[in-house]
């Protein structure tokens, strides 16, 4: 009888089982979500990764597959939280047990899912880094209109910080998408999804002087209606603005590490510590769900809770 064959006997023939070490049905697993599924070698990977480390754990405690059980199968993802594994991680390897053994079990390989009650960690609650206030008008009066890219630079920092766009929104901006008189934006977020946010009163006089002193210089027979263009004239980059943002901090003196999505959350924070109520912030941001937005009253708390330690008597 073949290899397939061995696979495919019920569970009250356990020789089967104990021929095949779990390695063999880790290989036949992989192969399941390889031909019949489809899925990515990537993803294939990644379950591969989780599953030989539950080998080699129930291999060190001489525990066989056929007598895993939830207990054990808890313990493990125990003992990966304990060696450092994140939260996010933890998720993720209990989903890959979870469809291991459920495709076990409707095989018939094992006589019952031991993955089944297993629940998944909760996710962890990481705040999202912002800069003061003042550090944010120190990043944008260091910025020289008068220097080459100057005015581009400084209408992209202000873009940001005024109007909370994400990256890609920033990238994809487009001049029919502008109401600089009215100071609103079109944009298209996540989801593909449209929506109006505002741009502030700075913010506007810096993007319509980019408009009308630098920009006309940059333009090419090729360019398009991106609003903020490279010096080749075509729309810039993620990556370039990224840089941008990157070096622009350095100039200002700002030492924490730099990246666009952090002039969002500061967007964010200071208008709920300016008083702004919550539900407006995640119509600014684009959030679909406003337990997405609530993770700026957690920062919020935080910086009550740090000046009241700093300046109450008893703090």
């Amino acid at each position: 009888m073949g290899v397939g064959a061995d696979l495919n006997l019920p569970w009250d023939n356990h020789s089967a089982i104990l021929r095949h070490p779990m390695e063999r049905e880790i290989d036949a697993f992989i192969r399941y979500l390889a031909v019949e599924k489809g899925l990515s070698a990537a993803y294939q990977s990644s379950v591969r990764q989780s599953l030989e480390a539950l080998a080699a754990w129930l291999r060190k405690r001489g525990t066989a597959l056929h007598d895993t059980g939830t207990e054990e199968l808890a313990a493990f993802l125990g003992q990966r939280k304990t060696d450092g594994l994140s939260a996010a991680s933890l998720r993720i390897t209990t989903v890959h047990l979870k469809i291991f053994f459920r495709w076990l079990a409707a095989g018939l390989r094992l006589p019952m899912d031991p993955a089944e009650p297993l629940l998944s960690p909760r996710a962890e609650a990481h705040l999202p880094e912002t800069l003061h206030a003042s550090e944010v008008v120190g990043l944008l009066e260091s910025i020289d209109i008068a220097e080459p890219l100057g005015r581009r630079d400084l209408a992209i920092l202000e873009t940001f910080y005024s109007s909370g766009l994400r990256l890609s929104e920033l990238c994809g901006l487009r001049l029919e998408m502008l109401d600089l008189q009215e100071g609103f934006a079109r944009v298209t977020g996540k989801g593909n999804k449209t929506r109006v946010t505002r741009i502030g009163s700075k913010a506007r006089e810096c993007v319509a002087d980019y408009l009308t002193n630098e920009r006309p210089k940059l333009v090419t027979r090729r360019t398009s209606t991106h609003v903020f263009i490279s010096v080749r004239g075509g729309p810039l980059s993620p990556d370039r603005v990224r840089q941008i943002v990157k070096t622009r901090a350095a100039r200002a003196g700002i030492g924490q590490n730099m990246y666009p999505h952090l002039l969002r959350h500061s967007f964010a924070t200071h208008l709920l510590e300016g008083g702004v109520d919550l539900r407006v912030i995640q119509e600014l941001l684009g959030h679909a769900d406003i337990s997405t937005t609530q993770i700026y009253t957690h920062v919020d708390r935080q910086r009550l809770k740090s000046l009241h330690k700093s300046f109450h008597p008893r703090g």
